[in-house]
């Protein structure tokens, strides 16, 4: 075997950062260095792994079909490591959460698995589906918890738990003083959003697909808090997780409006790499959530004891 784990661990720093000056900030390398041990590997096996487009370093064919092994190979080397160091064989975990998933569960639940395992090294990033979604794909990320659809090749999307949106607003609004609210009323009123990209929003707009061209979205936010407060100041009406909105409607802040003729349910799913290695630091965290979550009906059901 020519390789060291080293220059595999260089090869996939630029692979995914398509940059020697990226890997070698991330790896704490020079960059001479880094630029030597890809040389080096490539000089072995007298192959090019990459194709150079102007300071670019772009995988190649074969360089694509071997990241994801090489991957694997890191993976279960640092599993390894953590077992003969006493971790029991847990690794670093590296997890990505849509928003809503991520401001009101994630962090309540990477805290649990911390706890239970306080050798792993966890790392969290937040952002919307879509970026979760690319993350995961190009294997910056061990998995991904999200809120909208996906249909990717390249994934595993497994469903986790029940989610439903709901249309609210401030307890002044005049569509809050309405028993049921009608699909024209909902035409007729200014809406604050969330943006595009977000599974929220692409749940929201399958569901008012036959009058987007007509609704008025006065706002687009990326962050639900934000939707929250600015519905609170009247600025119009909302529609996001009920999860996000447990603590609110509880103190009367917002109010949800009764839409019979608007069906918002969702899930929330996992989502991995088809030919990522399975971790046992992946298997423990996701068994952790579905622990979490088992026997509850919907999202805002769960028992958290930080979420009222």
């Amino acid at each position: 075997m020519k390789f060291t784990l080293r220059q595999l661990e260089v090869f996939v720093a630029v692979g995914q950062g398509e940059s020697v000056s990226r890997a070698a900030e991330q790896l704490k390398m020079s960059q001479s260095a880094t630029s030597t041990a890809l040389a080096e590997l490539e000089r072995q096996y007298e192959m090019r792994l990459f194709d150079r487009v102007g300071k670019r370093l772009q995988l190649n064919e074969l360089g694509a079909l071997l990241l994801p092994r090489a991957i694997e190979l890191l993976d279960r080397a640092q599993s390894m490591d953590a077992m003969l160091n006493g971790e029991h064989g847990l690794g670093p975990l590296r997890v990505g959460a849509t928003l809503t998933i991520g401001n009101y569960l994630a962090t309540l639940l990477i805290g649990d698995f911390m706890r239970q395992h306080a050798g792993c090294r966890v790392s969290l990033a937040v952002h919307n589906t879509a970026t979760i979604v690319n993350q995961v794909v190009h294997f910056e990320l061990d998995l991904g918890l999200i809120e909208g659809d996906c249909q990717h090749p390249d994934l595993i999307v497994t469903p986790w738990v029940p989610d439903e949106l709901v249309v609210f607003a401030a307890p002044e609004h005049p569509l809050a003083q309405q028993k049921l609210v009608t699909f024209d009323d909902l035409v007729a009123a200014s809406w604050i959003v969330r943006e595009q990209g977000s599974g929220t929003r692409q749940t929201f707009e399958f569901a008012m697909r036959h009058a987007l061209s007509q609704l008025n979205i006065r706002l687009e936010l990326e962050h639900t808090e934000a939707i929250k407060r600015a519905v609170e100041s009247g600025l119009g009406i909302g529609c996001i997780s009920r999860l996000a909105l447990k603590d609110a409607f509880r103190r009367g802040s917002l109010v949800p409006l009764e839409v019979p003729e608007l069906d918002l349910a969702r899930h929330f799913h996992f989502v991995v790499h088809k030919q990522k290695y399975q971790t046992p630091s992946m298997d423990a965290f996701l068994s952790l959530c579905r622990q979490a979550t088992a026997g509850v009906n919907r999202s805002d059901e769960i028992a958290m004891p930080y979420i009222r």
